[in-house]
């Protein structure tokens, strides 16, 4: 079953699954919306407990390789929020704008204009829910949260993050640059040298 070409990626996120498709182009990949299946409750304390948690859950429900991320944005100086709860920081039913109003509004607390910040990407790929030996890779990338927000593309903290040697919020990078610059493509890029190999 190791490097399957049906692959369940463990989300119903539907920006995650399309940065996972122009990942994965030669692979027929599949969503938890697609096949039907519920999110799991994610109750880890780290990235790796999560994805953990997701890729269990999808390979147990689906029978299909299955590859689940636990991803966020890391701000050292605000405790390292909002870290595991990225996608709910402002509340259970936060969007993404309520979400960064939330770090905006913390850095105007602290009257800056930005925080040294990173995105980590924690990716897990199972052949079943009892494999002993998931490949597990991770990616970061780093720059800083504003309180300035531009950009039409990316999805959740993307507006407000400025990646290291780059002008622009990571909102505002060309896809295919982004994939190749993003935590999500780094850890992909490690995760299909040893899935491939």
């Amino acid at each position: 079953m190791k490097n399957s070409k049906e692959i369940l990626i463990a989300t119903s996120n539907a920006g995650k699954v399309e940065e996972f498709k122009k990942l994965f182009k030669d692979h027929k990949l599949f969503s938890l919306t697609d096949l039907k299946i519920n999110d799991p409750i994610e109750d880890g304390d780290s990235f790796l407990e999560n994805a953990l948690i997701k890729a269990k859950h999808g390979a147990k429900k689906s029978n299909k390789y299955t590859i689940a991320d636990d991803s966020g944005l890391v701000v050292p100086a605000l405790n390292f929020e909002p870290g595991i709860y990225s996608a709910r920081y402002a509340g259970d039913d936060s969007s993404d704008k309520k979400n960064r109003e939330k770090i905006v509004k913390k850095l105007n607390e602290l009257n800056v204009e930005s925080l040294d910040a990173y995105y980590v990407c924690v990716l897990v790929g199972l052949r079943g829910c009892d494999d002993p030996m998931p490949i597990i890779t991770q990616g970061e990338v780093h720059g800083k949260v504003s309180i300035n927000s531009s950009g039409n593309g990316g999805f959740g903290y993307d507006k407000i993050f400025y990646p290291l040697n780059h002008d622009s919020s990571m909102a505002s990078i060309d896809s295919e640059i982004k994939n190749k610059i993003s935590h999500r493509g780094i850890a992909c890029e490690k995760f299909m040298k040893i899935y491939e190999g």
